[in-house]
């Protein structure tokens, strides 16, 4: 699945977009995980004007309409020239001046939507701070984990907690900080949530900084693959080496997830049963 990184390159590669018009729209295939909207041709003769991202959403603003974008588990927006020959699973073919933008999904849990009212308060209003903002800091995190008994991995990867820290990016930053991604999230000391705040800011730029991650398909509207995934140290690495001790990774399930970790660098320590957590800070 396309993650934040991945995401946020997409939208800068659709950035050529902005300022032209709509010719035409096409729709092969409105079945995604909500239908696309049956009167999407009202684009048509409207410019883009703007594109921002929040959380997975790519936001599209036109000149008297709103889009909110979503990828899926295997969506995929590309810049093409009208020429070029449609591949199965392009499902909606937007014609701006001078190219098309496709978008292209296999499986078909993505979304094409209005960003009206009722996507705003269903979709976007529940979400969390953005990873990359001022808002997410280690005071904020410490006050969402005080009370949490699961896994710290699953905490954070918790939309509600803090926006766009999927699998791979969660699982590079507790295997860089020698914390076990089952470790309860109300036991880390402040000092702890304190490093994983600054470690996460920090994976997720150097992500978005090498184009994100092509692990199976994943390419910018561009045709351009990320490069992130050269850099993995425990994502994925499930039997092999860890590249601090030699111990054999492992992996186990945490929220439906995998989560490789090295039980010698990232041992799940013992929580005090009479533990008090006061104040957001844990005793």
């Amino acid at each position: 699945m396309p993650e934040l990184p991945e995401v946020e390159t997409t939208k800068t590669s659709l950035l050529p977009l902005i300022g032209q018009q709509v010719k035409s729209v096409t729709v092969h295939e409105s079945r995604l995980r909500w239908p696309i909207p049956e009167d999407l041709q009202r684009l048509q003769g409207q410019k883009l004007l703007k594109l921002t991202r929040r959380s997975k959403y790519i936001l599209a603003e036109f000149e008297r309409d709103r889009m909110l974008w979503h990828l899926g588990m295997s969506g995929s927006f590309r810049l093409c020239e009208a020429h070029e020959e449609k591949r199965k699973h392009d499902h909606l073919i937007i014609q701006f001046n001078d190219m098309q933008l496709r978008y292209h999904d296999p499986r078909r849990f993505g979304c094409i939507l209005w960003w009206d009212a009722e996507t705003e308060s269903k979709l976007l209003a529940p979400l969390g701070p953005e990873p990359l903002s001022d808002a997410f800091n280690a005071e904020y995190l410490m006050q969402k984990l005080k009370n949490k008994q699961v896994g710290i991995k699953v905490a954070v990867m918790d939309n509600h907690v803090v926006v766009g820290v999927g699998n791979i990016y969660a699982t590079e930053s507790f295997f860089n900080l020698g914390i076990h991604p089952a470790q309860p999230a109300s036991s880390l000391k402040p000092h702890q949530v304190e490093k994983l705040v600054v470690e996460i800011k920090r994976i997720l730029k150097q992500a978005i900084d090498l184009g994100g991650s092509t692990l199976r398909d994943y390419t910018n509207a561009m045709g351009e693959n990320g490069y992130f995934q050269q850099t993995l140290l425990a994502y994925g690495r499930a039997g092999e080496m860890c590249v601090n001790c030699e111990t054999t990774l492992e992996n186990l399930k945490l929220g439906q997830r995998a989560s490789v970790f090295c039980p010698q660098c990232q041992p799940l320590k013992k929580v005090s049963t009479t533990a008090s957590i006061k104040r957001g800070k844990i005793k």
